[in-house]
């Protein structure tokens, strides 16, 4: 199995990972459990977006933190290709406008990977699998 992680996903795996699902935990804890965990291009721009803004702070540097926080076994950043922005305009209805989202459910519609995320509105959402 595969698994994408929402940006807050993988904040949290590395900032907090007392705000993440038991369930979540578990299979991040347990790489034998996946095949490959994902992280899209957009998540580390996200990231630094919410450092920018004030919304988080961190006590270290923050291309040190993401280097860091990018060393997940199994993990593979996935990078934002032609095909891959392309499909995130054209995410079958509804959904919402969000730029970011739209770039993680259509990579993980094109990975075909499960989104962990707790995100309702992507949980919500029946064109790609998700948990929490």
């Amino acid at each position: 199995m595969i698994y994408l992680l929402d940006t807050h996903t993988w904040v949290w795996w590395n900032m907090r990972p007392q705000n993440l699902s038991r369930r979540v935990i578990n299979l991040i804890e347990h790489n034998d459990r996946y095949d490959e965990l994902l992280l899209s291009v957009i998540s580390p721009w996200e990231f630094c977006k919410l450092l920018e803004k004030g919304k988080i702070g961190i006590a270290v540097n923050p291309g040190d933190w993401i280097n860091s926080a990018l060393e997940m076994p199994k993990l593979r950043l996935v990078q934002l290709t032609p095909r891959i922005a392309y499909r995130s305009t054209v995410l079958p209805r509804p959904f919402h406008d969000d730029p970011a989202d739209q770039i993680i459910v259509a990579t993980a519609r094109e990975e075909q990977a499960v989104i962990l995320t707790k995100d309702r509105r992507i949980l919500n959402y029946r064109h790609v699998q998700s948990l929490w």
